[in-house]
């Protein structure tokens, strides 16, 4: 059963129409995700800066100790238990991959 070429050319043109629509569609919906992915890639970037620059961090929680010392014990058991968290999410993610 041969399909006639003018059909042909119409069906086509209706598939890439219909393929036009789709994309359309698609790019709207993925504009929900924008913004949370945003705010990840922030935070990645942040935590890339951390890595890079440890002085800083290191220097404000010596300042910190320096000017209150109880603060300074409540804020670096709070950093431990971020960095501790942060490398066992990363370890995660990593065997997860």
């Amino acid at each position: 059963m041969k399909m006639p070429h003018d059909e042909l050319l119409l069906r086509q043109q209706r598939l890439l129409t219909r393929s036009a629509q789709l994309r359309l569609d698609l790019g709207q919906q993925a504009q929900a995700f924008k913004r949370p992915l945003d705010l990840v890639d922030q935070a990645r970037a942040a935590l890339r800066w951390l890595a890079a620059n440890p002085v800083w961090p290191l220097g404000a929680v010596m300042l910190l100790a320096v000017l209150r010392p109880r603060g300074a014990i409540t804020w670096g058991g709070r950093l431990w238990w971020t960095w501790n968290a942060y490398k066992q999410a990363r370890a995660w993610i990593t065997n997860q991959g």
